[in-house]
C-alpha cells in the first residue's frame, strides 16, 4: 500500500504527536508499506503564534499538491488540523482519494486558553475538518465518546506505546537529580499555559520540583519559581534516566488527549499523580488500577486536589508502576493504525465498485 502522511507536526519538534508519528512510520516501513511524509520541512515556514519553536508551513498547497501527485498514494493519513492538514484534505476531496484523520490535540481548548474565543466556537471548525474522513483515529475511548457528542463520527481507537529498550527503571542516577532534596517530583512536557504547570509549582508539598521541557511559558515560570529546577528539553536515554531518577511523576494537564509521558514515566518506575480527567483516567483508571481494574494495587492517584494526589502516589510501588508501563507497546498500536487505514481503503474501493456496477 502507498500511504502518504500529511502532518504539521514533525521533527525537530519534540512532543507526543511527533513521537507517535515517527514510531508509527518506522514500523509501517518495516512492514512493507510505501510511506511518504509531507511535513513542514518541505516548505517555507513561519513561527506559530505563541509557539516560536513550532514552525507552520506557509502557503503549502502548491508544494503539497505536487508531492502527492508525484507519490500517487492509495490513501492519505492527515495528522493535524494545520495548514498542511487542510491542504491535504482539499487535495484528497478534489481527486477522490480516501483519507483518514487523527485527533491528537485538544485544539479548541488550546485556543480558549490564549484568546477571547470559547472552545465551543472552535468545535464547528473541527467538525468540518474531520467530516469527510473515513476514520478519525483517537487515543482513548473517553475521547471517542466526547468526539461523538461533538458531532465527529467514524472514530476508531489508536492507542500509544513506548520504546521498551529505552524506557525502563534500570538507568543510572542522572547527575542533575542525584543530590536534590527528596522526594523529586518530575513533570515532562511542553512548558505552556495549557499544561497547567502552575498547579504543580504552587502545590505545597515537600521535596524538589523538576520540569523537563521547553515552551513559551518557561521564562516566566522559571523566574516566578526559583526553587524549581528547569532542565529544558531532554531526549532519548537522558530523558529516560531523568524519569528513572525521580520519585514521582506529576501530570497537571487537564487538556491532553492521552499523555504519552505518563506511560513513559510508569515504564521507568514512577507512580503518577494528576487530575481525574480524560487521558490520565484512560491510562490509570479512576482508582489508579487501570481502566479495567486489572492491577492488584494502584500505580497512581488522580484527585481534584493535586496535593492529595501527590501525597498518595508517593506511597505506591515503583515496581508495579514499571510492570504496568511496560505493557504499552508500539507494535500493538501500529496494528490499530493499519487496521483503520486498510479498512478505510477497502471500504472506499468497494463503494466505487458498487457505484460502477
Amino acid at each position: 500500500m502507498r500511504l502518504a502522511i500529511a502532518t504539521d507536526a514533525w521533527l525537530p519538534q519534540v512532543n507526543g504527536v511527533v513521537r507517535t508519528m515517527t514510531e508509527t512510520v518506522s514500523r509501517l516501513t518495516a512492514r512493507g508499506f510505501e510511506v511518504e511524509v509531507v511535513a513542514p520541512d518541505r516548505f517555507t515556514t513561519i513561527p506559530c503564534p505563541g509557539y516560536s519553536e513550532i514552525r507552520l508551513a506557509l502557503a503549502p498547497r502548491f508544494g503539497l499538491r505536487k508531492a502527492l501527485h508525484s507519490f500517487n498514494p492509495d490513501i492519505v493519513h492527515i495528522v493535524t488540523e494545520g495548514p498542511i492538514g487542510w491542504s491535504a484534505r482539499a487535495w484528497c476531496i478534489k481527486h477522490h482519494i480516501p483519507f483518514t484523520t487523527a485527533f491528537h490535540t485538544r485544539f479548541p481548548d488550546y485556543v480558549a486558553e490564549r484568546t477571547p474565543f470559547s472552545s465551543n466556537a472552535i468545535w464547528p471548525i473541527m467538525r468540518k475538518f474531520h467530516s469527510r474522513s473515513h476514520a478519525v483515529l483517537t487515543a482513548t475511548q473517553s475521547l471517542r465518546n466526547e468526539l461523538h457528542s461533538r458531532g465527529i463520527e467514524s472514530t476508531r481507537l489508536w492507542s500509544r506505546g513506548i520504546d521498551h529498550g529505552l524506557f525502563h527503571p534500570r538507568h543510572a542516577m542522572h547527575p542533575q537529580i542525584a543530590n536534590l532534596p527528596k522526594p523529586v517530583l518530575l513533570s515532562v512536557g511542553r512548558v505552556a499555559v495549557e499544561k497547567n504547570l502552575k498547579a504543580f509549582l504552587d502545590a505545597d508539598v515537600a521535596g524538589t520540583k523538576v520540569i523537563v521541557g521547553d515552551g513559551p511559558a518557561r521564562a516566566g515560570l522559571e523566574a516566578q519559581y526559583p526553587d524549581a529546577l528547569f532542565l529544558g528539553t531532554k531526549r532519548g536515554a537522558e530523558l529516560a534516566s531523568i524519569y528513572a531518577s525521580a520519585d514521582l511523576f506529576v501530570f497537571p494537564s487537564k487538556t491532553d488527549t492521552f499523555g504519552l509521558v505518563i506511560v513513559e514515566a510508569l515504564a521507568c518506575g514512577l507512580p503518577v499523580a494528576g487530575y481525574p480527567v480524560p487521558g490520565p483516567i484512560d491510562i490509570l483508571g479512576v482508582d489508579g488500577r487501570s481502566p479495567d481494574g486489572r492491577l492488584s494495587e494502584p500505580v497512581g492517584c488522580l484527585h481534584e486536589n493535586l496535593v492529595t494526589a501527590i501525597n498518595q502516589s508517593l506511597k505506591m510501588s515503583r515496581a508495579s508502576a514499571a510492570q504496568y508501563g511496560a505493557q504499552f507497546c508500539w507494535d500493538a498500536c501500529t496494528d490499530q493504525f493499519v487496521a483503520g487505514v486498510e479498512d478505510a481503503f477497502i471500504n472506499t474501493r468497494e463503494q466505487r465498485q458498487a457505484t460502477a456496477a
